[in-house]
């Protein structure tokens, strides 16, 4: 796929916080114990194959909206927890989270479950990040379970609703999945997008998010792993 301006590239605007560099003398490398990078999350692979990442621990509150699938938020949930955060589902769907919850972490609680309007403070730091995930249905209730420094906030919404457009603008990133051409045409004109991106909204494979950031557009396409199909199964954009 491309968008109107060309080939998708890389996430660079969904990268997580860079580090200045560092140096050590080869000697002492054999005393380093390395931990894995916080650059990001991998959310699927762009047209040409490539690994596409979302930078979801930061220094800073971030704001991401997810117009699509459950699938597709449980998934980013998964791959959330697997880079060692901690990740908080606030749902009035328990049952719909149950055997994710019951499956991650090996019985560790790295993801837990949450009634609408009760997660409680999570004390997010950089050595603990954590991600809200917000399935809270059409039109998620405010409350105070809000993005802060090392604690980023995925809201779900399945389709368009009146909140949208609050949400939309307020949403640091925004995956669009497959909506209907007139939820294409509302989309496309808050968030600027070209008339080509626009009308490929409803042609849009289960499996296929365009990803937006400012002006950056990026399509990616998330195809679970044997894992993550044995538990959750294929792409579906409604469940």
């Amino acid at each position: 796929m491309t968008t109107g301006t060309g080939p998708i590239g890389a996430l660079r605007g969904l990268l997580g916080p860079r580090h200045a560099g560092h140096s050590v003398a080869a000697d002492h490398l054999g005393a380093l114990s390395l931990p894995v990078g916080d650059d990001g999350v991998v959310i699927g692979h762009d047209a040409e194959g490539r690994p596409q990442l979302m930078g979801l621990h930061r220094p800073e509150p971030y704001e991401v909206l997810l117009i699509g699938g459950l699938w597709t938020a449980q998934v980013l949930a998964l791959r959330t927890a697997g880079t060692g955060a901690r990740v908080a589902v606030e749902t009035g769907r328990a049952q719909a989270w149950a055997t994710l919850v019951q499956a991650a972490g090996a019985g560790l609680e790295c993801i837990t479950l949450h009634e609408v309007g009760k997660v409680p403070p999570m004390g997010a730091t950089v050595g603990s990040p954590v991600l809200v995930v917000r399935d809270c249905g059409m039109r998620p209730p405010r409350g105070r379970t809000v993005s802060s420094p090392w604690q980023s906030v995925l809201t779900l919404l399945p389709y368009l609703s009146p909140v949208a457009p609050r949400l939309i603008r307020s949403s640091s990133l925004v995956g669009i999945q497959r909506v209907s051409p007139d939820e294409a045409a509302q989309v496309g004109k808050i968030l600027g997008l070209s008339h080509r991106e626009t009308e490929a909204l409803p042609t849009l494979a289960d499996s296929v998010t365009l990803w937006c950031a400012g002006r950056d557009r990026h399509w990616v396409m998330t195809a679970g792993t044997d894992a993550e199909s044995g538990l959750l199964g294929s792409a579906r954009r409604v469940d």
